[in-house]
């Protein structure tokens, strides 16, 4: 379920790369009164008390990768994320030896305050910001800094990135004209030109010999993937002899890389209630984590911020 009130705003979370961007960017002394570090669980409060403040959302969403590297993206392309997997075991990721425990603490956290968290079994958290993105009636902004979801940008319907820099204060807004701007492709196009491109942060091979400026090329002259794959498998085209065979040697990649560079938009969802929290969910339970975490300053402005949208 999604807000559909009018004059709502849906905010959605991109929530693990947001806390490993908290983790890099807020120091390890950030710490709870045992020692432990905090950093990623007070810079996502921060974070998150950051957006809500400058862009008023009237629902909140924290999408969780409940499975990072899903099952049927590797059965596609086995290198699919592979060189993230900790070395020799079943697809656990590689995760700095101090963000791990924080996870679990802000997953509780978020819980205690009443911010809807949701992932599903066998999906990342792109794919259920896709499938939350594509339902809304509202707009939408997306927060994450996976160029990946650039392809849910959509003028027509407000769909929108906040793309970060710098902390969340420090966004690029990310809309069609940004992405033409910058890839020289239409939103609408970005996946096939991801696809064709490669990502090697993803794994994703690409096709050999075509970068990011002829992957926009070939796309925007030929329209799409399916395009670019017609113009080389006819000798007529304008293709050059060199691109023309990587994109022929590249067809078993090319087969199934648009699926799985695709966010996924019909996750199978639970049932929730995305709505901007006022108060604390459980004001008992978030005391407690507050003291034993020293959540200090980062949640008091969290709550207060939340308070204040509530009022209104």
């Amino acid at each position: 379920m999604t807000d559909q009130t009018p004059g709502g705003k849906l905010l959605l979370l991109d929530t693990a790369s947001l806390y490993f961007r908290a983790y890099f960017g807020v120091p390890e002394s950030v710490k709870a009164p045992d020692g432990t570090p905090v950093n990623a669980v007070r810079g996502l409060l921060d974070f998150i008390s950051r957006l809500v403040a400058d862009h008023s959302p009237t629902a909140l969403v924290a999408c969780m990768d409940a499975d990072w590297r899903p099952q049927w993206r590797v059965d596609l392309i086995p290198s699919y994320k592979a060189h993230r997997v900790v070395e020799d075991t079943e697809g656990v990721e590689e995760v700095p030896d101090t963000l791990s425990p924080q996870v679990p603490v802000i997953e509780a956290v978020l819980d205690a305050i009443g911010i809807t968290r949701v992932g599903v079994a066998g999906y990342e958290a792109d794919d259920v910001i896709g499938t939350l993105a594509t339902a809304s009636r509202v707009p939408v902004t997306i927060v994450t800094g996976d160029r990946d979801l650039f392809q849910l940008v959509d003028d027509a319907r407000e769909v929108r990135v906040l793309y970060p820099r710098k902390g969340v204060g420090d966004c690029d807004v990310v809309d069609g004209a940004a992405i033409q701007d910058r890839y020289g492709v239409r939103a609408d196009q970005y996946a096939d030109f991801a696809a064709l491109r490669g990502d090697p942060s993803d794994g994703l091979p690409g096709v050999k010999g075509i970068g990011e400026k002829t992957a926009a090329q070939l796309i925007g002259e030929y329209g799409d993937l399916a395009g670019v794959r017609a113009a080389a498998a006819d000798p007529m085209s304008k293709l050059t002899p060199a691109r023309r065979r990587g994109i022929v040697e590249s067809a078993d990649y090319l087969n199934v890389a648009p699926k799985v560079v695709a966010v996924a938009a019909d996750v199978p969802l639970p049932a929730f209630d995305p709505a901007l929290p006022a108060e604390p969910a459980d004001p008992e339970v978030l005391e407690a984590l507050a003291e034993r975490w020293g959540l200090g300053g980062s949640l008091t402005r969290l709550l207060d911020t939340l308070a204040a949208k509530g009022a209104r």
